[in-house]
């Protein structure tokens, strides 16, 4: 019989998700002690939230949201980035993690967040929607090209009803990442953001605009590959990716939707084709 508790960060805690994560995902090397202690403990914006299930003293499950500002049909607020699953290859099929995710939710409510967005593939995004009642907003778009996305600002935030409300402090933080810095430099109106992603000679690549929150970020620039990889989502009319070609569902490994749940009444559902979201704003690189 299980149980679940609200996750630790203390290193004896952080050293026991990374095991499980180990055992979950053991292609995947990103998910050391070092790298949770930055995306859990040292966010700007607020410690992560999330449960764990255990049987007896063993870790078998664990769900985690980090706390994220975004700017929602024009008002800024205090919102959680699904992240992070796990649970045990032993006690899988037992709706650990539907238990572990809406747990997480009621806990971020009771906090004041007022809304849960994340990204979703193809195998999860049944669950989120069926089980934990999101809103499958729409698929990103994926696509290879060079350089910059020509953006008109005005337009995108102007039609945009979900942006990540970045600061300095914030985005200084998510460039900081331990298994996959992110580097930004600045570009007549916009920062260029990128990160490897097939290597450094396509890196994957997005935009945010100058604005005052921003100044003062710190964050080392890197030099940036004319052949760049966008994943995400920009407000329709906002750029038309005139030198970026989709990439062909045959050759994504999984097609990523973007969801999004309200915990307030005050949030409604978002519109397809009014979100501005990019690599910058989850953690696919």
């Amino acid at each position: 019989m299980t149980q679940c508790r609200p996750i630790r960060l203390d290193a004896a805690a952080l050293s026991g998700y990374a095991r499980l994560f180990a055992d979950s995902y053991p292609r995947s090397a990103k998910f050391t002690p070092q790298y949770l202690r930055w995306l859990y403990c040292q966010n700007p914006e607020g410690p992560a939230i999330g449960f764990d299930a255990w049987d007896g003293d063993r870790l078998v499950g664990h769900y985690v949201g980090v706390p994220a500002r975004v700017r929602v049909q024009g008002r800024e607020l205090k919102a959680m980035l699904s992240l992070n699953t796990a649970t045990h290859p032993d006690y899988r099929g037992q709706g650990l993690f539907i238990r572990l995710a809406q747990m997480s939710y009621e806990a971020a409510a009771a906090s004041g967040f007022e809304a849960v967005f994340g990204v979703a593939n193809a195998n999860s995004t049944h669950g989120f929607v069926r089980k934990l009642g999101f809103q499958l907003v729409q698929p990103l778009q994926a696509s290879v090209g060079i350089g910059g996305l020509a953006v008109d600002w005005d337009l995108a935030l102007r039609k945009a009803q979900f942006v990540r409300a970045w600061s300095a402090q914030s985005l200084a933080w998510r460039c900081a990442n331990p298994a996959n810095p992110v580097f930004m430099r600045r570009r007549g109106h916009s920062w260029q953001c990128h990160a490897a992603a097939q290597g450094l000679w396509l890196p994957a690549y997005g935009e945010l605009p100058l604005t005052e929150q921003h100044e003062g970020a710190d964050a080392p620039s890197g030099a940036l590959s004319p052949l760049r990889l966008f994943i995400g989502l920009l407000p329709q009319g906002a750029t038309r990716l005139r030198r970026y070609a989709p990439i062909p569902h045959s050759l994504r490994p999984s097609p990523l939707n973007f969801i999004w749940r309200p915990l307030s009444p005050r949030v409604g559902a978002l519109e397809s084709g009014s979100v501005n979201f990019s690599f910058l704003d989850f953690d696919a690189y």
